[in-house]
């Protein structure tokens, strides 16, 4: 059984596939296909997320902030940013 979450919004696993995050009682996969601005970010910014309101979440050395129904849902925004090679 998982220990006890003691903050509100948590990266509790970085995969070579995604992030795992932790909310509440409950825990969310975050995939790159579906969340690629997280793929090649180094692993300590990753981590360093909190929620500036109830279910939003911002990632403030990434610049990237999402809501709970985006994680929740992801096919329901089919537009994604993609990064562009120079």
């Amino acid at each position: 059984m998982p220990g006890t979450v003691t903050s509100p919004i948590e990266v509790v696993q970085v995969t070579p596939f995604g992030i795992w995050l932790a909310y509440g009682d409950a825990e969310y996969y975050m995939d790159f296909d579906h969340f690629p601005w997280f793929r090649d970010a180094p692993v300590r910014k990753i981590f360093n997320v909190e929620e500036v309101s109830a279910g939003h979440f911002y990632w403030p050395d990434l610049d990237i902030d999402l809501d709970l129904d985006r994680i929740e849902h992801p096919e329901k925004y089919p537009l994604i940013a993609r990064k562009h090679d120079s």
